[in-house]
């Protein structure tokens, strides 16, 4: 390759530099595309990867595909609110529930088609002229220097290095993440020695039982037989010893996996099939200087209740508000330093939810395996025990408790908002966010409280609150009066007879005018 040695004046210069292009890449360029910033995505591959990895998704990730202006398109492109059913060896149920919302707004979990995903995501950043593309573009070296960061690209088409600069850069390049190894961030952990199969299908024929996910927890051989749309599905079962890849990957071994769970070339047609490890790692340190880990590469977790994707979602919408703000002046750089302390505990919870789930799931004892199906019979007949169960080993509530909050202790600080329809200025029944729009604002109960003054010197848009839902919410929370931050989370909250904690130094409260809520066709 040879260099086009321009010079540093010449050298294109970027707010953000975006590394890596799929569902976390797309979702951050879409977030800092709205808020008007000069963004480029660097991605080695030239169009969308074919293979479904992610397979589900979730209340709070759709809320933040709706505050782009996508959440309602995907949602055209999924199944929401499938049953849940683990079946033992014979395929009878022993536990079958459908997952109960937090009141975020959406579907509290859905599957999904990842290229579908992809697809429309990367529609949404087309609307955005600030967001430029290098697609077949490889990030070689990422350097802090100082107020910006360098990078050097190789352009996979031509042969030819390009120099580039960003105030700040975000990986989002996977788990093997180059990004975060040219950074020298150790990548904690553990990898699985089991292999897993995926088999990827297209559904010819429906039959009982296809629009559900069902674990299938047989001693002998775990499967997760799982729904996808589009009118597809997919099998996910470990390695037996001594099968070799290749072998396991043949028509011969898909097929008699399938034809074991009734399913024969009269049902489906394969797609594909491949064989991966589980991992359980998070990253060192998610900063460095002015590069951010995001998604994989700042993580990585087993797959048993679908949160790999949907982290890495939560991570940019968490990181990308804080980075606009800071770009703009109106927030102190130290904020982006919450970004971590708020985003790698809730990923750690998760990551330990998920191994949970897989050691439930994958019992290989078989008296173990019949006790786990004797008292799960039992115990879910309670439909009480079913839904405090789901608080212990599905997805937990969206709460930080720690990071950039005011610290005074209140229940409801570090909480994200629930997000109930209620009227908009005129009388059109919305969701909450379509009115927050992504400004930060004080909702009150009654009266304006003692310290509201001080917000609304800083910009703060003030909202009578008059749903009954939102109402219900915070009282049971113990707050007339919260302060929300843009990503929905509760800065600071006051019940009656308290006083608001004021803004804290270098915050400016008033909303953008570069933010666009424009829409796709």
């Amino acid at each position: 390759m040879s260099d086009s040695g321009s010079p540093a004046s010449s050298t294109p210069a970027y707010d953000v530099a975006i590394v890596g292009y799929g569902p976390v890449g797309a979702t951050a360029a879409n977030l800092l595309g709205r808020q008007g910033l000069k963004v480029v995505v660097i991605e080695r591959d030239p169009d969308i990867y074919s293979r479904a990895r992610a397979i589900s998704t979730d209340e709070e990730v759709m809320r933040v595909w709706q505050s782009v202006g996508l959440a309602d398109r995907l949602q055209h492109d999924m199944l929401p609110d499938r049953p849940v059913a683990f079946v033992d060896a014979a395929g009878a149920p022993f536990y079958e529930t459908t997952i109960t919302g937090h009141g975020y707004g959406h579907p509290p979990q859905q599957f999904i088609y990842q290229p579908a995903v992809d697809q429309v995501l990367r529609e949404g950043v087309a609307r955005f002229g600030n967001v430029e593309l290098l697609l077949e573009h490889e990030c070689l070296r990422v350097v802090n220097k100082g107020d910006h960061v360098e990078l050097m690209l190789a352009d996979l088409r031509s042969d030819l290095f390009k120099r580039i600069r960003a105030s700040y850069v975000i990986a989002a390049d996977g788990g093997s993440s180059p990004t975060r190894g040219q950074l020298g961030v150790g990548y904690s952990g553990k990898t699985y020695t089991e292999r897993w199969v995926v088999i990827d299908t297209k559904v010819v024929k429906e039959w009982d039982a296809h629009d559900r996910l069902r674990f299938h927890c047989n001693p002998a051989r775990p499967t997760v037989d799982c729904p996808t749309p589009l009118g597809h599905h997919r099998w996910e079962y470990p390695a037996r010893p001594g099968d070799t890849d290749e072998y396991l990957v043949s028509d011969e071994a898909v097929w008699k996996v399938l034809n074991e769970q009734g399913i024969t070339d009269e049902h489906v047609e394969v797609l594909r099939a491949v064989i991966y490890r589980h991992h359980v790692r998070t990253a060192d340190r998610w900063r460095v200087g002015r590069v951010f880990l995001a998604g994989d590469a700042a993580h990585a977790m087993p797959p048993w209740i679908g949160q790999g994707m949907a982290a890495g979602v939560r991570d940019v919408a968490n990181l990308c508000w804080k980075m606009a703000a800071v770009l703009r002046g109106t927030a102190p750089e130290a904020l982006l330093d919450s970004y971590e302390t708020e985003r790698k505990p809730h990923v750690i919870e998760v990551t330990r939810r998920a191994v949970l789930m897989g050691r439930v799931i994958t019992e290989h004892n078989e008296v173990l395996a019949a006790v786990r199906n004797h008292v799960l019979r039992v115990i879910t007949k309670v439909p009480a025990i079913t839904r405090q169960g789901q608080k212990l080993y599905w997805v937990p509530d969206a709460y930080y408790p720690d990071g950039f909050f005011a610290a005074t202790g209140h229940k409801a600080e570090g909480r994200q908002i629930i997000q109930p329809r209620v009227s908009d200025d005129t009388g059109t029944k919305v969701r909450l966010d379509d009115v927050l729009q992504g400004r930060w604002t004080l909702l009150h109960l009654g009266a304006l409280p003692a310290g509201a003054q001080a917000w609304t010197a800083r910009g703060v848009t003030i909202l009578p609150v008059r749903d009954t839902t939102l109402t219900a919410w915070l009282t049971k929370h113990k707050a007339t009066a919260v302060i929300i931050r843009p990503d929905g989370f509760i800065y600071a909250a006051a019940d009656s007879a308290a006083t608001l904690p004021p803004p804290p130094l270098g915050l400016d409260c008033a909303a953008p005018a570069a933010i666009t809520n424009a829409v796709p066709a």
